[in-house]
């Protein structure tokens, strides 16, 4: 058997959670709230050209890899990143970093984790967890979604981490090599702000941030109009949405109420009250999120009529409250 005692914790989503929990395994204490928000990964994005399943990506936070490569470059953190050509190659040095006692973070399918119910199981394939020993040909795993640590046989782990397709990981692992003796967060805190803020209310292309926001709503407002009604496709593409939004990790809700606790955090960490008065209004911005999805599930399974205009005018609300919020933000960090 080789491990090296590891915390785990269950965190919100599994980037933000799986990066904070290298970090504090390597003396540096983080929350998952101040990883995401240092990060300066939270965003709203609607990408047509990208597809998942055949659908427009919809994302409410930059990129997979961006929590990770965002938090440590703010920090002063050194990552080491490695991917591979091939599964054997990747397998050897993710046992050779194990039995030197290292925790490293891995990027895998979360349709290949058996340690996860069938029905929850998609193609998803940027899904971040840490190795952190071996025991009887098995790894011993910290899946930040889940209560409790886990195990998963070399097969299944080999497959998920090798899948195919969009995101595809490459076998990626990654581990801290230096972190900082003390959190020196104040700079980090105001020059994320900064970026968030900038890419919510101006963004020049108009499926980003605030404007893309408003763009979907416009898109659902359509639905159905000039005689065109598909109404299965219709629903296919809202209850996407919804998946985007409430499953897949993106977290539309979820990251806006995560984002007000980094705030009530950056508070206490710069002694600005006025972060703890923004973080209210990222509360509220989170629970209109979650009610657009509420009523969007409730249509999309006929437990309420199919209303797109309700829809639409329920994210054009949402996207008033994100301006106002982050326009609040802005002023608190930068005075604009």
């Amino acid at each position: 058997m080789t491990t090296e005692p590891f915390e785990h914790r269950q965190t919100a989503h599994c980037e933000s959670g799986a990066i904070s929990a290298l970090l504090r395994h390597a003396g540096l204490d983080v929350s998952e709230a101040l990883a995401l928000g240092i990060s300066g990964a939270l965003m709203f994005a609607y990408i047509p050209l990208i597809k998942m399943g055949g659908l427009p990506l919809i994302a409410y936070r930059s990129p997979p890899g961006n929590i990770i490569r965002g938090v440590t470059k703010r920090l002063g953190v050194d990552m080491h990143f490695e991917r591979f050509r091939d599964p054997d190659s990747g397998m050897r040095a993710l046992e050779r970093h194990l039995d030197a006692g290292r925790p490293v973070g891995l990027q895998t399918s979360v349709f290949w984790l058996p340690y996860f119910p069938a029905d929850l199981r998609f193609h998803f394939n940027a899904h971040n967890i840490i190795a952190y020993g071996r025991d009887a040909g098995e790894f011993l795993i910290s899946d930040p979604t889940l209560e409790m640590p886990t195990r998963i046989d070399a097969p299944s782990l080999r497959k998920a981490r090798f899948v195919k397709g969009v995101l595809a990981p490459k076998g990626l692992l990654y581990f801290p090599t230096r972190v900082p003796e003390s959190l020196e967060a104040r700079d980090a805190i105001r020059k994320s702000i900064k970026r968030t803020t900038s890419m919510m209310l101006h963004s020049p292309l108009p499926v980003i941030g605030i404007r893309g926001i408003r763009f979907v709503s416009r898109k659902i407002a359509r639905l159905g109009r000039n005689g065109t009604c598909d109404e299965e496709e219709n629903k296919r593409f809202i209850g996407h949405m919804v998946r985007m939004q409430e499953e897949i990790g993106t977290g539309g809700a979820g990251f806006r109420f995560l984002y007000a606790s980094f705030l009530q955090e950056a508070a206490v960490l710069t002694d600005h009250a006025a972060y703890e008065d923004v973080s209210r209004r990222f509360t509220d911005t989170g629970d209109e999120w979650r009610r657009f999805a509420l009523w969007s599930a409730k249509m999309v399974k006929g437990r309420m009529a199919m209303d797109y205009d309700k829809l639409a005018v329920q994210l054009r609300h949402v996207a008033d409250l994100e301006a106002d919020a982050h326009r609040q933000l802005r002023r608190a960090a930068i005075g604009k």
